[in-house]
């Protein structure tokens, strides 16, 4: 089997015939939903790789079920499904972060490629945004290091080598992160 996915929408023959399109191309469609709601539900479940969503479904819509999708990370990638090419839609689509925005009636021919682009396309921007989040959370922390270490320069007369040496040989002894220790030597100086 292929990718994990999601399909959305309100009419149940849709759903149908798009899950017979990818389950012919091997596609594994984990969950189906005909509203909003639904497809937080299943996305929180399952984590499918790829959601096919319509925009317009009952309850909540298909562009604010898109969004809070994407926000939280639980697929790589959204298509929206419409019945309309009007541009407000497109501009909506594009505001949610979606990868593709497609009009309904779909066929296989353009489905099968579009749904191949969106799945590599979202793992990739998916694997960046973790490798961002990595990067942000490191220099973070190296900043609080650097506070702390600037922290005991001070206090302790210290030159900024044996201030670094203080904070790692504690992280040696104790078996904690150089960064536990320098949030606590913050966290004492506030008190």
């Amino acid at each position: 089997m292929k990718s994990k996915i999601v399909i959305v929408d309100d009419d149940p023959i849709v759903r149908l015939d798009i899950r017979h399109i990818l389950e012919k191309e091997d596609y594994q469609v984990v969950a189906e939903a005909k509203d909003g709601f639904e497809a937080i539900e299943v996305c929180q479940k399952f984590h499918p790789d790829l959601v096919m969503m319509d925009i317009q479904l009952p309850l909540l819509d298909g562009l604010t079920a898109s969004k809070k999708i994407l926000d939280d990370g639980l697929t790589y990638s959204v298509i929206l499904l419409s019945g309309f090419t009007d541009e407000h839609y497109v501009q909506k689509a594009k505001q949610c972060g979606t990868s593709a925005y497609l009009v309904k009636p779909l066929d296989a021919k353009s489905l099968i490629p579009m749904v191949e682009v969106c799945l590599e396309k979202g793992r990739e921007s998916y694997a960046l945004k973790e490798e961002t989040q990595k990067l942000a959370k490191k220099i973070e922390d190296r900043i609080l290091i650097e506070k702390a270490k600037g922290l005991l320069m001070q206090q302790n007369h210290l030159s900024e080598p044996e201030a670094f040496k203080q904070i790692r040989t504690i992280s040696m002894q104790k078996r904690v992160p150089m960064i536990e220790i320098a949030k606590l030597l913050l966290m004492h100086d506030e008190l």
